[in-house]
């Protein structure tokens, strides 16, 4: 018997809608509790995207029916501005704590739901981001600023425009804000990021694969080191370790930890094992294998020995003691050396020079009698054609 199967909208089986609300929006962040009843009623606090990943958190002194997805009109100095409600109820006073907002006065209101007027207004503001970008960055150069305007974005009635900018060191663009006013007549702010800042606004694929994580779930970045890359045993290659940004990988940070608890259960790399034969150097090690390998020789690999972290320890104790044992191994048999794979070791080295048997080729009968005609292979064309020529002749003869 067949079923029929249904997509719930709702939020009473599986993934909420609202919970998971647009997923063409940075930073988008799963709201666990939207199916929670009374959720939306426990707090008038509201999170609101804008474009890229800039976020504001605005109470709804209103009690309007938000939910995620729908446009609303902020309060903004001066002005409105437009946005996106990606959160609602009790997990935004957790997003406000990651926000650092400390202060009241930085929490607005929101007016009211987006009118078609607004849309209107917001409409003919995002399409002068480009060109003014484009415009700001030739008065910025003529001046001869140090920086790199990367984004222009204008608020939702277009009467302010913030301008991200790149720059190394201190830029003193006091005359920029005045050449910029002048030429596009809003309110100019001028708003520093950096590189990792910049590839989460513009996004991308990295090498990874997947989208870049300063561009989906990503909101505050920590300092990453080359320390993070020796812990895993990482190659120090520029190229592998930068990411779309030029930075250090944020991803480099994700898995320190667990490599940093591993490599407390082995042996230090500066411990020299003795036995009865050698001495034995570290080579190489597995931190989350935990195995270690050894050799002979400080440099080159020689007399190679695997161990487990624990069975180095031991020999490090016995060795403190003035004991030394037979071999790194716990049974105390050395290990065999590994030959060399011989990968034709079954083949026979002669077997391409056998001779290949010529076919012979079958002889063909003639039509009218049963003789067969010899192949004049080896007779060259000159002597062909003049027998050929007799052969007819004898075809006209007549016969006595």
């Amino acid at each position: 018997m067949e079923k029929d199967y249904e997509i719930r909208t709702g939020c009473d089986r599986g993934l909420c809608r609202q919970a998971i609300g647009r997923q063409d929006r940075q930073l988008n962040t799963y709201d666990w509790l939207a199916d929670v009843p009374g959720n939306s009623e426990s707090t008038d606090l509201v999170e609101v995207q804008f474009k890229h990943t800039r976020k504001g958190y605005y109470h709804n002194v209103n009690n309007l029916p938000l939910k995620k997805g729908d446009i609303v009109a902020v309060e903004a100095s001066p002005g409105h501005d437009i946005g996106v409600v990606t959160l609602t109820g009790r997990l935004v006073n957790l997003q406000l704590k990651k926000a650092n907002l400390k202060s009241a006065d930085d929490i607005k209101r929101i007016y009211r739901l987006a009118r078609e007027v607004d849309m209107q207004k917001f409409r003919e503001a995002k399409a002068r981001e480009h060109q003014t970008m484009i415009e700001s960055r030739e008065i910025a150069k003529g001046l001869g600023l140090q920086m790199k305007i990367g984004d222009v974005e204008y608020q939702g009635d277009g009467q302010k425009a913030i301008f991200y900018y790149i720059a190394d060191e201190r830029v003193d663009f006091r005359q920029l804000i005045k050449d910029l006013a002048a030429a596009f007549h809003v309110r100019i702010e001028m708003k520093q990021i950096g590189a990792r800042q910049e590839a989460g606004r513009i996004g991308g694929t990295g090498p990874c694969g997947r989208e870049l994580c300063c561009a989906t779930w990503m909101k505050n970045f920590v300092s990453v080191s080359t320390g993070a890359a020796r812990f895993q045993d990482i190659s120090l290659n520029p190229q592998k370790l930068a990411g779309m940004c030029a930075k250090l990988k944020c991803c480099l940070n994700y898995e320190v930890d667990d490599y940093m608890e591993a490599g407390r259960k082995l042996p230090s790399r500066e411990v020299v094992l003795q036995t009865l034969d050698s001495d034995y150097f570290l080579f190489k090690s597995d931190i989350l294998a935990g195995m270690v390998t050894y050799s002979t020789d400080k440099r080159v690999a020689a007399n190679l020995e695997t161990i487990t972290g624990e069975r180095a320890k031991e020999v490090i104790e016995m060795n403190r003691r003035g004991e030394k044992p037979a071999s790194l191994q716990p049974d105390g048999k050395q290990q065999e050396p590994k030959g060399p794979v011989d990968l034709l070791a079954g083949d026979s080295i002669t077997r391409f020079d056998k001779a290949k048997k010529k076919k012979k080729k079958k002889p063909q009968n003639k039509q009218g009698g049963g003789q067969q005609q010899q192949p004049a292979q080896h007779q060259p064309k000159a002597a062909q054609k003049p027998a050929k020529k007799n052969k007819e002749n004898k075809e006209h003869e007549p016969k006595e």
